[in-house]
């Protein structure tokens, strides 16, 4: 993972590597500050292996810790910053880290640390004494050494601590290259949080040709749109909340976007009807669908120039395996599924991790036979095209019928009114489970309309039985994932386990 800044600070030592707030850094000002990073972790006696813990809001300095920490040989453990106390003791105790670097004031979570640097006081300090450490070649790392243990936000129990190795995560830097034709001229705009593979997903891609990085340390829709107006950005990544929440924003204020010539999204399924209202919105960008989880370092498949394809049924897909990547389809009983069969999505190649964190059975669940089983169903047409219509846990069995929550959803989306959509199932007497689901509207909006929206474009047991329409926001993870749990748990208090599990 050092590769990238070591060739970035020798081609082109003078070209902007990171703007952050008011601070532009250079690729050879990075490499300095990376190199005395290293140093001080190495004065403190962290070693090869040793785990070091990042808290903090997008910024340089997590921009080099992050290819700082697994440069010198260190281990990287980012955590979310909206995380509990409990889940911050729990993930820094699990992974058994021996410093922590943050922007956060002193927390209880703290006492499980050797060594607490705090950004960005202490950790400049740092800087200006410590000696230059060694990176890359010199620190005697191997492509297959551990680089990051990125925890997941577990839906069920503790979360899991996703172990990726230096080649799983060159490997997906690779993949970006291809995806996002990224060169020197470019100017990446970061604006998912760094604790999530979409916020990673193009540091060390960017930093390989010596593309800028423009940080935006916490989301804003404006803000965003800002950045891109002044620093002239001409690509980035979205999680679709971001997205949705820069198209009302671009709808209430126009800005200048030319500059923005790829518009990617990824990590959570989107409407078609917003990407139409994106092209609209975003006429000079190319879309682009990602799909991948942690575990794939993140991107297994893609789907570049969607906005051609949203009169099509292809714009529902969520594109074609990424470059050095395979994926299949699974039947319950292991064999590979025909195009157009419904199963469980695997997927395989260098991006793949190597296991959860001291969980041997719950990594020999997830990687069989050389294959990663992603819990996300779907199917795959006669040219590789991957269509996911929802996780496992989630399909809805009403009557005795499947139901996939993704086509029900899309159904809502074409709707004018409708900003959000989450469809899930709840108990019911008869059938097992009903079709619920809650939308968050734009304006005025009944949920009887909404309900003859859906009898016009699905059968009538995929029709929602009930609509709740609301004003607020959906909670959502931090990586931009509706949290589908916490709208339904509610519903199945004193039930039986529902089919499917959670």
């Amino acid at each position: 993972m050092a590769d990238p800044l070591e060739r970035a600070s020798s081609v082109a030592p003078d070209s902007v590597a990171v703007v952050c707030k008011d601070e532009r850094v250079t690729y050879a000002e990075t490499s300095r500050r990376c190199r005395r990073l290293a140093g001080h972790l190495a004065r403190l006696g962290l070693k090869s292996g040793d785990r070091v813990v990042v808290v903090g809001a997008n910024c340089h300095r997590y921009v080099e810790a992050y290819q700082t920490i697994p440069g010198m040989g260190l281990v990287i453990v980012p955590l979310n910053t909206r995380s509990s106390e409990a889940e911050l003791a729990f993930a820094s105790e699990d992974s058994g880290a021996r410093a922590l670097i943050t922007d956060m004031p002193p927390r209880p979570f703290e006492k499980h640390f050797e060594h607490v640097i705090r950004m960005p006081e202490a950790y400049e300090e740092a800087l200006e004494s410590a000696p230059y450490g060694e990176l890359g070649a010199g620190a005697g790392i191997g492509e297959n050494d551990l680089a990051g243990i990125f925890y997941t936000s577990g839906t069920t129990g503790k979360a899991k601590g996703v172990m990726l190795t230096h080649r799983n995560l060159v490997a997906n830097a690779w993949t970006a290259l291809v995806w996002a034709k990224l060169g020197e001229d470019d100017r990446w705009l970061l604006m998912a949080p760094m604790f999530h593979a979409a916020g990673t997903c193009a540091v060390l891609a960017s930093t390989w040709v010596a593309a800028a990085q423009v940080v935006l340390p916490t989301f804003d829709p404006d803000h965003a749109l800002e950045l891109i107006e002044s620093e002239q950005v001409t690509a980035t990544l979205a999680v679709p909340t971001m997205l949705i929440a820069m198209i009302e924003a671009q709808l209430r204020q126009p800005r200048q976007v030319s500059s923005l010539r790829l518009l990617s999204h990824g990590a959570a399924p989107i409407g078609t009807e917003v990407l139409r209202r994106a092209h609209k919105l975003f006429p000079d960008s190319e879309l682009l669908h990602l799909y991948g989880t942690t575990e794939t370092a993140p991107i297994a498949t893609a789907l570049p120039r969607e906005q051609d394809l949203l009169s099509q049924s292809r714009a529902r897909s969520c594109g074609q395996p990424a470059v050095g990547v395979s994926v299949k389809v699974v039947g319950e009983d292991g064999r590979t599924l025909q195009p157009g069969e419904v199963g469980e999505v695997a997927i395989r190649g260098a991006n793949v991790m190597v296991g959860y964190w001291q969980r041997p059975e719950e990594s020999a669940a997830a990687l069989r036979d050389g294959w990663y089983h992603t819990g996300d169903l779907g199917f795959i047409d006669d040219h590789s095209y991957l269509f996911l219509v929802d996780r496992l846990k989630d399909m809805i069995v009403t009557g005795g019928e499947n139901v996939y929550s993704v086509e029900v959803e899309e159904a809502l989306y074409l709707h004018d009114m409708v900003l959000e959509a989450c469809v899930f199932g709840v108990p019911h007497p008869r059938w097992g489970e009903a079709v619920h689901a809650v939308v968050v509207s734009r304006g005025e909006v009944t949920a009887e309309e909404l309900t003859e929206h859906c009898r016009a474009r699905l059968a009538s047991f995929k029709v929602p039985k009930q609509i709740v329409v609301q004003r607020e926001s959906l909670p959502r993870s931090a990586s931009g994932k509706i949290l589908k749990r916490e709208l339904r748990e509610p519903y199945w208090e004193g039930h039986a386990t529902r089919i499917g599990g959670d």
